[in-house]
């Protein structure tokens, strides 16, 4: 912890950038002192979290952050209302959003369930998911493959199953350009379980 040795205004700096996730001391240094060279980017940095802090909420409907409710996703009205995703976090979202392909609507749960971290149902944006099915046809469910996303997908598919919708899950395997011989085993499990006709 270097930053005790400067002074207390420096250290506090350092300390909340140490705290951000993926910032270790060395950048959280980094990041305080070029800030310090250059206060006009210190300002600007504080005008646009202290907006985006104001501004941002959760949409009513879905659970993405946004600036308008509902966002402007829930409310276009040349989404696919028969498809539903389930993503895990608001990123997720653009990450689809990204590929042109999925022209449906989400649902963000905001995490996954994990009780080793205390993360039950009651945590995560369910219950307005099964509010909002009427009219939906097929829930595709797009969490990541770790033990806590597949827990999660399970719940979810059992809890649906009863209403007879459509529940599907994104394939899971190798990325484009991968090599074979340096995937793991699970990778290349699960690129097998998602495999289709040609």
């Amino acid at each position: 912890m270097d930053y005790l040795y400067y002074p207390q205004p420096v250290s506090d700096l350092i300390a909340a950038f140490s705290r951000l996730p993926g910032v270790g001391p060395k950048t959280a240094g980094r990041l305080a002192f070029y800030l310090l060279r250059h206060p006009d980017q210190a300002g600007e940095l504080t005008q646009a979290v202290t907006k985006a802090l104001q501004d941002i909420k959760q949409c009513t409907v879905c659970g993405n952050y946004t600036d308008i409710d509902p966002c402007k996703i829930c409310s276009g009205e040349r989404r696919d209302r028969t498809l539903l995703c389930v993503v895990e976090q608001p990123r997720d979202v653009i990450a689809l959003e990204k590929t042109g392909e999925y022209k449906g609507l989400y649902h963000v749960l905001h995490g996954v369930l994990s009780p080793m971290e205390g993360i039950g149902p009651e945590q995560l944006n369910l219950s307005p998911l099964f509010h909002r099915l009427e009219g939906v046809q097929e829930v595709v469910l797009a969490v990541n493959p770790t033990v806590e996303g597949e827990a999660t997908s399970l719940y979810i598919s059992k809890l649906l199953k009863p209403i007879e919708i459509k529940v599907t899950k994104i394939a899971h395997g190798l990325p484009v350009g991968g090599d074979l011989e340096y995937a793991d085993e699970v990778t290349i499990a699960r690129a097998l379980e998602g495999r289709r006709q040609l």
